[in-house]
């Protein structure tokens, strides 16, 4: 009877994450997308140390939704997983997503720091954040967080048509380490730090001689940074303690119903985690209605018009589109 139910449950985990994971990559893909498209569009935010954090975290998040949708389209596929068979793919997914991981989170906590140096009342650190500082931490991010996979991609292998990491060693990094600080508490702690220093130097910033651009900018960054940390810490947390849980109890098949039980809780989080790379867009539009402005101005503005020349060039007929932007919108975006 209980082995019954844990293969129902395991197959229902099945069908559930290839549904959930793909709902997630079509939307994060397209929101990952209109970010990038956004934030390097629009003058407004060209050469903003803040913005380069955003447009790099969306390309690390567009890659781990696309190695999540992955794995569990291929088991669909298969009907089963085909890292248990093919040494390449369980070492090459387990090593993408610590590389994205840590790039995205790493990028989350730059890009809040960045926030307080920039609104600072104090000039030496508005001093400290420059292009130039921002282009060094994003290719040093990089480069730590590759040589961070090696060691994944050495000690995960496969034993008993399972992929895994089985060095103890390891699993003693990861179940101590890694989840609990390194992905866990550490980028949490210092994301929230910064976004909430941040926070109140905005609001002490009408004090400052800041032209009415650059204040609206910070207010606007600073704001979205802070809610996007808010669900960034909302969404972690419960999935790195599980899978903390999952490596200290070592849970395996030898007790059938608890493994299911603890897959499809693994599951359910697995996809709120997920949402970190998918729902940063969202986030940014439904906490500010001057993104939503920036949105609508590059999508129907830009991009739709055009699209409109380009079909009127392509049938031969020549109707100049004049610029009806006006003074009002053009303050409201910048």
């Amino acid at each position: 009877m209980a082995s019954s139910m844990a293969i129902d449950i395991l197959r229902f985990t099945q069908k559930y994450s290839l549904y959930s994971n793909s709902f997630t990559f079509i939307i994060g893909t397209i929101g990952n997308l209109l970010n990038i498209l956004v934030f390097t569009t629009l003058k407004l935010f060209r050469n903003n140390q803040c913005v380069l954090y955003v447009v790099t975290e969306s390309i690390a998040n567009i890659f781990q939704l696309t190695i999540f949708a992955l794995i569990f389209i291929l088991i669909a596929l298969y009907q089963t997983d085909p890292a248990t068979s093919s040494l390449f793919w369980c070492k090459f997914r387990g090593m993408m997503v610590t590389l994205c991981t840590l790039i995205s989170f790493s990028t989350i906590c730059f890009s809040a720091s960045h926030q307080y140096l920039s609104t600072s009342h104090h000039s030496y650190l508005r001093q400290l954040s420059t292009i130039k500082l921002t282009r060094f931490l994003i290719c040093t991010s990089v480069i730590i967080s590759l040589l961070h996979t090696i060691p994944f991609g050495i000690f995960t292998e496969i034993r008993s048509s399972v992929c895994d990491v089985f060095n103890q060693n390891m699993l003693n990094y990861i179940s101590y380490f890694y989840y609990p600080v390194l992905s866990g508490f550490l980028p949490v702690l210092i994301a929230s730090m910064f976004s909430f220093l941040a926070y109140n130097n905005v609001r002490r910033i009408v004090r400052r001689q800041v032209p009415i651009v650059r204040r609206r900018l910070d207010q606007q960054l600073t704001a979205m940074i802070l809610i996007r940390i808010i669900v960034f810490i909302v969404l972690t947390l419960p999935y790195d303690i599980q899978r903390m849980y999952t490596y200290i109890a070592k849970v395996n098949e030898s007790n059938l119903l608890y493994f299911a039980v603890n897959n499809l809780i693994g599951a359910v989080l697995i996809t709120l985690f997920n949402l970190n790379y998918g729902a940063p867009f969202y986030v940014f539009v439904i906490t500010s209605a001057r993104f939503r402005r920036q949105v609508k101005h590059v999508l129907v503005k830009n991009c739709w018009g055009r699209c409109k020349r380009w079909f009127l060039h392509s049938i031969n007929k020549v109707h100049p589109i004049a610029d009806t932007e006006s003074p009002a919108s053009s303050i409201a975006l910048e």
